[in-house]
């Protein structure tokens, strides 16, 4: 994994930090490789529990593509720069999603383009108050991907999200946490804190249950009220069957805290 991407695991809880700050985080090759390969590590890893992507310096959480070098492909050969969100962003939103466990973004700066698809894969955005989001994509003539066709208007909802996306602009972590795209603001100085506090806490949370929470949420969205019922009966006596369950029941009995084992 190269050094553009750091990769963690301590005490169920797997960190991935952008390591690109003196190039607010943009995504060239080996970055979008190597974070491809340490988010599907932490999704296929079952001793992670949670996941915090995160990113370092102050300036940016991730700008997307790197232009710089995305210029100088464009003109080596269009078709083969262009399959790069194929090849790397569509796996890494995928995992993100799809994980059957909670991903919270830590946004310590700018999230554009696929910077701000990768937080809204997440299932929890902690952002600091300096930081901003934009789409992007229009204002260099491409359309969404990373998946932000399909999450930006899920969170803020269609009309708002083709506005976002026609007319890119800079939103503020205020206007962000107004229309849905930040869960929690605050200082930038304490984000990397904050954001791993509530990862830590999610990974030492019941497991079992947070993956069926993001399993149904979901299923929700695209099937009907019927089909979605169906879904958390079965969802539930998966959850139900989990020991994580049964340690919640016995310490609710007994008026104490519940010790969860993930599983």
């Amino acid at each position: 994994m190269a050094d553009t991407v750091l990769y963690e695991v301590h005490d169920g809880l797997a960190t991935i930090t952008l390591n690109r700050p003196e190039a607010m985080n943009a995504l060239n090759i080996a970055t979008k490789v190597a974070l491809r390969e340490a988010v599907e590590e932490a999704a296929g890893d079952d001793a992670v529990r949670a996941v915090l992507l995160t990113a370092a310096g102050e300036r940016a959480f991730c700008v997307g593509q790197d232009l710089k070098e995305h210029i100088g492909l464009l003109i080596e050969d269009s078709g083969q720069v262009m399959s790069t969100v194929k090849e790397h962003y569509n796996p890494v939103v995928k995992a993100l999603t799809e994980m059957a466990k909670p991903v919270v973004a830590g946004v310590n700066g700018v999230a554009a383009g696929a910077g701000l698809g990768f937080a809204l894969a997440a299932d929890y955005r902690v952002v600091a108050d300096t930081a901003s989001f934009n789409t992007s994509f229009a204002g260099v003539a491409l359309t969404a991907d990373s998946g932000v066709s399909w999450t930006l208007p899920r969170v803020i909802g269609p009309g708002r999200a083709a506005d976002l996306l026609l007319f890119p602009r800079s939103i503020k972590a205020q206007e962000a946490y107004e229309l849905g795209i930040a869960n929690r603001v605050v200082p930038a100085a304490s984000l990397h804190t904050a954001a791993e506090e509530v990862a830590r806490m999610l990974a030492e949370g019941p497991t079992v249950a947070y993956a069926a929470i993001k399993e149904a949420v979901a299923y929700g969205f695209t099937h009907s009220l019927a089909e979605t019922l169906e879904k958390e009966d079965e969802l539930q006596t998966r959850a139900g069957a989990s020991e994580d369950h049964q340690i919640a029941v016995r310490a609710f009995v007994n008026k104490e805290e519940p010790k969860y084992l993930g599983r």
